[in-house]
């Protein structure tokens, strides 16, 4: 390792060692501070966070490598300004998740006892096939896009320090496994705030270092249209309007229907708070999308000749070339923050789905002695699921997939299609049966995985609009054909 490749490995271990201090020390302080039970404390931070929390841990768990790494990567090397303008569309995601859920889940949380996206659709739709149903493919799709997190952090280790890439995936799993299963969601949300933070100090760096380094926007201009003709239009060189309209989708709008997003709204203090964190978090994803992707589209000019094996090299060679190597450092704790922080909301989610929602509710059910052994030995079975999926997640990404960006794209899109009509239709439309949510669950998936894995476009519009649309038909066409007598009455007065 040379001496730069020293100074980049131990700033960011410092800031790895930070990360779990920091996250441990909240953690146990929340913990002595509030008097609700674990499962509260440990799955939904005791719901106490404030306006400027909830933005950071919002916007932070739903940015990842790709918005750091493989995106700008994709705009420098493939796509040019069209990626940018996918990116652009993620601007609102955080006024779109707390203003069409949060209120909502907030209150019905809180009447119900919910800590968990499953929780809440077990108090509305009061099925337990559902419930069971929607965690399973939960479970799947955060494996998956967990990997692609692990396999961007190691990654990122690897190309700017010099070490194998197991080792560096040693590094990166050890750190985010072991605060989040001891800290809990408080952990991940404290951190989350304070990686937000470092993601637009990033965000600031990245830019200012490549406007810097291109100096003449004409002869960068003239560079990228010899390398990559189009790429300051609308489609670019690789997307259609059908495509873009997909994407849009796909990160725009449909990820309301994110779990490890929606369950956000059970934790905030007040509604003061969730209207400071709607204006705040779409500021700081603004600022972050938009800057990171045209950074990126710009930084294109800058490879010029160079090969990489895939997009996901681009962005750290990039930095290595225009910073400072201390700087360097400071930018590279941006991605790892988006990295970790993602990954660490879907461990907490994970867990608290299949200790609360599957063994909790199905194995140990009503029995008497089960149940006080449950609850007795709670932080111990979450801890040791929380690790045990962690464990799991390292093993699998230690061969892993060939670019980040598109394995994260899927499980994101999985996810969509599972709980987006059971979410948005179970908060406004009164005929939403359980008949209806298990419909849209089992349709929209099953329509989008095949239309994934065939390629079925038409007009080049791809899986993800066409599993939310068979979702949605289902939903309201079942839900219309069952719903007889209408809602239980403790469902309307819980949920409506």
């Amino acid at each position: 390792m040379s001496s730069n490749q020293i100074t980049m490995l131990l700033i960011i271990i410092a800031y790895l060692i930070v990360n779990v201090v920091v996250g441990m020390f909240f953690s146990k302080r929340q913990d002595k501070a509030s008097s609700l039970s674990f499962e509260k404390k440990y799955f939904i931070g005791s719901r106490g966070m404030n306006g400027i929390v909830l933005a950071m841990t919002t916007v932070a768990t739903y940015a990842s490598v790709s918005s750091f790494i493989s995106g700008p990567g994709a705009a420098a090397m493939t796509y040019g300004f069209s990626q940018a303008w996918v990116a652009g569309v993620q601007v609102g995601a955080a006024f779109l998740v707390l203003g069409v859920l949060g209120k909502k889940f907030a209150l019905v949380s809180r009447k119900t006892g919910a800590v968990t996206v499953a929780g809440y659709l077990k108090a509305r739709y009061k099925s337990d096939a559902l419930v069971i149903l929607t965690t399973v493919i939960m479970l799947v799709f955060f494996v998956t896009q967990m990997i692609a997190q692990f396999l961007g952090g190691a990654t990122l280790i690897e190309s700017v320090t010099g070490l194998p890439y197991w080792l560096a995936l040693v590094i990166f799993a050890f750190v985010v496994i072991l605060y989040t299963a001891f800290g809990g969601f408080t952990a991940v949300v404290i951190t989350d705030t304070f990686q937000g933070i470092i993601m637009l100090i990033g965000t600031f760096l990245f830019l200012f270092f490549v406007v810097r380094e291109i100096g003449d926007f004409e002869t960068m201009s003239v560079v990228m249209d010899a390398q990559m003709p189009g790429w300051d239009t609308l489609t670019g060189t690789g997307y259609t309007p059908g495509g873009l309209l997909s994407f849009w989708v796909l990160v725009g709008i449909g990820v309301i229907g994110l779990p490890q997003t929606a369950v956000r709204g059970m934790g905030f203090k007040s509604t003061k708070s969730l209207h400071t964190a709607m204006l705040v978090g779409t500021v700081v994803a603004g600022f972050l999308m938009i800057g990171m992707h045209v950074g990126g589209a710009w930084s294109g000019a800058l490879i010029a000749g160079q090969e990489f094996s895939s997009s996901d090299y681009v962005i750290p060679s990039v930095i290595q070339q225009i910073m400072p190597v201390g700087v360097a450092g400071i930018f590279l704790a941006a991605p790892m923050a988006a990295v970790m922080s993602t990954v660490s909301s879907l461990l907490i989610l994970a867990s608290a789905s299949i200790v609360k929602d599957l063994w909790g509710t199905y194995i140990i059910k009503d029995d008497a002695d089960k149940k006080a052994r449950f609850e007795k030995n709670l932080s111990k079975s979450s801890l040791a699921v929380t690790m045990l999926i962690g464990v799991i997640v390292f093993l699998l990404t230690l061969t892993p997939p060939d670019i980040i960006f598109w394995v994260n794209l899927f499980a994101m899109g999985g996810l969509e299609c599972c709980f987006f009509w059971p979410l948005v239709g179970g908060v406004f439309y009164k005929k939403g049966t359980r008949q209806a949510a298990i419909a849209s669950t089992l349709i929209g998936v099953a329509v989008y995985v095949i239309s994934y894995q065939f390629g079925l476009t038409i007009w080049g519009i791809n899986a993800v609009v066409w599993g939310l649309l068979a979702g949605g038909i289902a939903y309201f066409a079942v839900g219309k054909a069952t719903v007889r007598d209408g809602l239980d009455k403790d469902v309307l007065e819980n949920c409506f």
